[in-house]
Parts: structure tokens; sequence; C-alpha cells
């Protein structure tokens, strides 16, 4: 394309054949060789990654800065721009608990975040732990999980200074500031302490990055005298350990994306055995909060694919003794419940739109939290004390900065803690945010959420981002994002399509857009495009595509089924090689994901599935236009050679001269940087993209 001159020769790696048999179907892989024969161990030491793999990697990133060079400037201007409208010097709202209160703030330059703490009516803050100094001299650096006992003598933190999502937990004197001689490695970043603080409990992952094995950890003694409390034997579940508010009990979870099973370990007795609540049960969920006497239990047991709250006697939690508290409505999608000495809450989603819900334990009296803008995200903070009437929820939407609210359950009094604040500016006046839907082809409605400024002409002639994901249930809020503006503001429209996979139109959604119906999430997508076409909010040819992750996936498959409507993609670590990782059980997450995308191994039925979207395995003849795929070297959800071999194999199939890049961040993992402003100069690359392909440069 004339806007991509004089670039330097197009890598061209070596193709080293490989063929694979499944169900009688022969697969050959040209470019197999790009994984390395040490991706464990790369995880921990990049040093090990083979000298051939290395260079190409390297290649790919010098021909990516050469065909974006012409945009350095503008990136520097986007990162300027992001960059301002950031608080640098901000910090959150403290929450109380016990006798103190607990927030965190950044500094004015600072990349990561600051934990501190006051006296629980205000004073002076006692810095707990500082990132940036924790950070200094490491290329990459992420904090995990951060708590205290709950005699707030101590506390726990856990960093990945990888990118690999390995954490190693310290334990901080929080008196001194001093850590203590205690270093537990390979953890999943969380861990729970007893009520004395004298011991904590933490999930491992083993070698195939599988949080399975929950260890109980004496302070003071070495990680390898750690006691071994549950194993989680089935590797298709993922383990994890969770507090609860009254400090009663330690959840012990496992889970898929579809079915949980929960123990108890009661904290008077950290030797007990971890007491199952109910059997595990294929297509079941269920979560638990402590409500003093009971325990309050989320459930789509029963056939309540919206789920519904059950409660039972702490003493007897077993399903034998389930009752209905809060019934199942189909179209009402409860989403999370916390309970307090007096009330029971819950964050629910109906008509794809939250609202949080508050009712009375004595009365049974209902009311709802909700908002009045065509589409806005709302988050439950809740409350770290039981014995409370006060909750914390937050509130935004694509032109309201996010606000902090405490709301007195009683009274029904919101009270404004804390607004954004957009440094360089912002008059939420001067734009507009519309939900719309999108006829999908079998007649269903996609919802689309809009972003633009009031003078943006909407006569086909803007250029429009249109960012989709669409796996998991997850959900893509409504929410005020600050770098979004930069787009708009040089009038693009921003788009997110709430397409099926995602859980935005209850459950049902979600089930329509994973395994056999995987499609649904790809057709759903292009609907939308068709309809912003229709609308004249764009035109064909005008839309960038962007997804991450899954939502890599998504762009992947689009653009082999309709590349010709798009005029760029932004594939962020992209899952692009789907039905490859899906069938080797070794990679750390496959067999987990196999109740939602199917499995291969087993089923051909489940392998056609796959074989029908899998982008790297559907590439064809056809014009693609410009992508940029992003990836990172230590990512253990969407290994680096996902996008490496898929940009290899566009190349080798389009038919037309758009740019195919590949930029692998050689120091990180699948979040991409981990400073806050490192994180903004990514953005800036992929916005500079968007605007170099519509010609905005």
């Amino acid at each position: 394309m004339s806007i991509f001159r004089d670039l330097p020769a197009v890598p061209r790696p070596a193709k080293k054949p490989v063929t694979d048999v499944r169900h009688g179907i022969s697969r050959t892989d040209d470019y197999a060789w790009m994984r390395s024969a040490e991706w464990q161990e790369l995880f921990h030491d990049t040093t090990v990654l083979e000298p051939e793999i290395r260079a190409h990697l390297e290649a790919e990133n010098a021909y990516m800065k050469a065909a974006m060079a012409d945009t350095e400037a503008l990136q520097k201007q986007l990162f300027a721009e992001m960059k301002g409208r950031i608080k640098e010097d901000d910090s959150s709202v403290p929450e109380k608990d016990g006798p103190f209160a607990y927030g965190s703030l950044y500094v004015t330059g600072g990349e990561h975040p600051h934990f501190f703490r006051t006296p629980r009516d205000g004073g002076e803050k006692q810095i707990l732990l500082d990132g940036d100094r924790e950070a200094a001299g490491k290329a990459y650096f992420r904090i995990g999980g951060v708590d205290h006992s709950s005699d707030h003598s101590r506390g726990l933190w856990s960093f990945d200074d990888k990118g690999s999502e390995y954490f190693t937990i310290r334990i901080r004197d929080l008196a001194t500031g001093a850590d203590l001689e205690d270093r537990v490695e390979n953890s999943d970043g969380g861990g729970v302490f007893a009520p004395d603080g004298r011991s904590f409990f933490y999930a491992m992952l083993d070698e195939n990055h599988r949080p399975s094995r929950l260890y109980h950890h004496v302070i003071g003694q070495p990680q390898s005298e750690d006691r071994l409390v549950y194993e989680e034997k089935d590797p298709a579940f993922f383990m994890g350990v969770a507090g609860s508010t009254l400090d009663d009990v330690i959840y012990v979870v496992s889970n898929d994306h579809q079915t949980s099973e929960v123990r108890l370990i009661p904290t008077s007795d950290l030797m007990a055995e971890p007491r199952l609540v109910a059997a595990r049960q294929a297509g079941v969920e269920y979560s638990l909060t402590e409500g003093g006497d009971r325990f309050f239990i989320l459930t789509n047991d029963g056939g309540a694919k919206d789920f519904k709250i059950m409660s039972a006697p702490v003493e007897a939690p077993g399903k034998e003794n389930w009752t209905e508290v809060v019934p199942h409505e189909p179209g009402r999608l409860i989403l999370s419940h916390d309970a307090y000495k007096r009330h029971l809450v819950w964050l629910e989603r109906r008509d794809s739109l939250p609202r949080i819900m508050i009712r009375d334990r004595a009365t049974g009296e209902e009311h709802a939290i909700a908002f009045d803008e065509e589409a806005y995200s709302l988050g439950l903070q809740g409350a770290a004390e039981y014995d409370t009437d006060v909750i914390r929820f937050s509130y935004s939407s694509m032109t309201t900065p996010s606000q902090l609210f405490d709301y007195n359950m009683v009274t029904r009094e919101r009270t404004l803690l804390k607004t954004q604040e957009v440094p360089s500016g912002h008059d939420p006046e001067d734009y507009v945010t519309r939900r719309v839907f999108a006829p999908a082809k079998d007649g269903a409605l996609v919802p689309v959420t809009l972003l633009y400024r009031k003078e943006t002409p909407l006569d086909g002639s803007a250029p429009c981002l249109l960012y989709g994901y669409g796996a998991y249930g997850i959900t893509i809020p409504a929410s005020f994002d600050t770098t979004a503006l930069s787009l708009v503001d040089r009038g693009f429209v921003y788009a997110i399509a709430h397409i099926r996979g995602g859980k935005d139109k209850g459950y049902q959604w979600y089930e329509d857009g994973k395994m056999a119906k995987k499609m649904n999430s790809f057709t759903d997508f292009i609907a939308a495009a068709d309809y912003l076409v229709e609308r004249k909010f764009t035109a064909y040819g005008h839309i960038v595509a962007e997804g991450g992750s899954a939502g890599g996936l998504l762009m992947g498959a689009v653009a082999n089924l309709a590349p010709e409507k798009f005029g760029g993609f932004i594939a962020a670590v992209p899952f692009v090689d789907a039905l490859t990782t899906i069938l080797d059980d070794s990679l750390p997450l496959t067999p987990p994901e196999w109740t939602e995308w199917g499995n291969p191994i087993e089923s051909a039925e489940q392998y056609g599935w796959m074989a029908a979207y899998s982008p790297y395995d559907n590439i064809g003849a056809k014009p693609y236009p410009p992508i940029l795929a992003l990836a990172g070297l230590t990512d253990p959800r969407v290994t680096y050679w996902e996008p490496a071999k898929w940009v290899a194999k566009l190349r080798d199939h389009t038919t037309s001269d758009a740019p195919i890049l590949l930029k692998t961040n050689m120091d990180a993992g699948h979040g991409g940087a981990s400073g806050r402003f490192q994180r903004l100069e990514e953005t800036a690359l992929e916005q500079a993209f968007a605007l170099k392909v519509m010609g905005k440069i």
C-alpha cells in the first residue's frame, strides 16, 4: 500500500514442514519450529530461547519498526496526550478495616502503585509497599496480590519479574517495613493469612503453569517444609484460595469454565481436612459468601441458567440444605453477590445493562441502584467489614469519567467520594455515547456501544475502530477510557461490539458463542460492522478491527471471513493457532479450555468445529488488509509462537501488498508492559497504526 513506503525486505522465515494426523485428517505446519523446545524454562529464563527463533523475532521487530518509522512523532504525541489525561499523583479513597483504612496511590512519574494505610478516621499515610522502589532495575515488574493480616501486623505481597505469571510471595512486617526471610516461589500470586497472621495458604503453579496444589506456609519455615493441604488432580480444573469477611473460613475453589467445586477450611482448626460443600457436577457453578450463621450461595444449579441465590446453615452447607433466597429469572443474570450483617447485595445485568440490588435481610425489601445513560458500567466494590450499612461502588460511561460512591443501604444516600480527574481537560458534553443493536444473521440483536464527538459527521466518511472479544462469558464494559479519546478526537467513531460468547445479554448469550456455536462470535462482529456501515457511522474499508487474546482469535477469524470489509486489524497476543494449541494437552491452559472450545483430541466432531474457524488453519489466498500483531515472549496464556507463525503464514498467502507486522515484547508476557506509562506506549503504537492505515497522519 502507498502509505507504507520504502520498507526493508520482509522477514521470510524458513519452512520446516511438520505433519500432524488426527481423526484421519492431515495438517502440515511449515512454522512449527518457532515453538521453543525450552518453552517451559523460557518462563523463568529467556536466555534459553534458541538463536534461530530469537533472530527471527528480532527481525520482525526491526521490520515493524521500519514500517512504523514515520509515525514515531505521532506515537510520542499520542503518548503525551494519553499521559496528560492521567492524574500522575493519584490516590484511591482508603477503605476502612478495623483500626486502619487501606489504599493505593501513584506518585508523579511513577510507573507502579504504592500501597498505604492511615488511621481509620484519617491521618498521616504510612507507605506499606513502594512499587517503584521494588521495580527498580528490572525490565519487567508486576505486583500481584497484596493483603494484610487480621491483626494488621503483617502484609503479604507478591511480584512477577519475568512476565510469565509465576509469582514470588513475600511477607512484610508492617511496623518496620522490612520483609521477613520467607520467600515462596512459583505461586499464582495470591495468598490468604490465617487470622493470627502466623501462617498463610497459597496456590502453587505446577510445571504446566496450572494452579493445582494448595499449601500451608508457617512463617519462618522454608518453603520446602510447607504442608500440602489439597491437590486438584483433574488437569482441566484450576484451583484457588480465598478468604472470608469474617475470617471464619478459607475457601478452596476448583473450577473450569462451566463447573465449580468449593471446600472449606475452618480457621479455628487450620489442620482440618478441607470440607467439601457440594461435589462437582458438569455444568453447575456455585460460589459462597459468608453471612453470619448462613452461607449465601450463587449458583446455576437446577437449570437456573442466569443464576439464583440460595442459603444454607454454616454448620451444614451441603446442597441438601440449600434454600432459595433470590429466585432465577430468565434474562436477569446475577453476576456476583456479597452478604453483610443486615443486607444481601448482588450485581445483576438486565437488557445488557448492569444494576446493583440491595435486600434487607430482616424484611426482604429490595431496591436497586441504577443509572439512566444508554450504556454505562457499574463496579460493586462492597466493603471490607461485615457489620456495616455502607458499601462502595463505581460508575462510569464512555463519556463520563469514573465516579466512586459510598452508598448507605438504609438511608439510600449516595456520597460521591471521588471523580476521576482528567488533568488535560474533558467535557462530557463534547461527546455522544450510544447503544445500538445490530441484527445478526439469525436475527439476534447484537449490542454495540458507540463513542464519538458531537461534530463527527455521520455520513459514512468517519473512520471507526471496532473492538470485540466474545469469549469466556466476559463482558466488555461500556466504561470511560481515556486512551480512546485520542482516536475519537481525531474523528474516529469508537465502537464496542458486545458479541455472543460474552454474557452481555445473559448466560444464553455466552452459550450461543462457544463450542459448536463459536462461529456466531465472528459473524456477530461482521454484522456489527455491516450495521455501522448501513447506518453511515462509517464505511467499508474505513473500519479498523481490534481485539486481544481470545479477541485476537476473533480478529484472525474475521480477517479470513471478510477481509475486504476492514481497513486494518490490530491483534494483541492473539489466540490464532487455536486448533494446534487445544490439541496439545501439555500447554498451560489447554485442558481447562476444552469446555470453552471443545476437545479435538477425543472428538472428531469437535475437531471439525475448531478446524472450521481456527485462524491459522483457514488462511487463504485473500486480500488481507494491513495487520499489526503483538506478542509477549514469556506469555503463558497465548504463547509467542502463535502470532509469529500466523504472521509468517499470512504473508505466504495474502494477495494484497498490505504489510503484515509483528511486534514481540522480549521482556513481557500476556499483559504487555507492566508500568502504567509503558502500557501507554504500546497503546500509542496501536493507535498510530490505526491512524496510519486510515490515512490520518
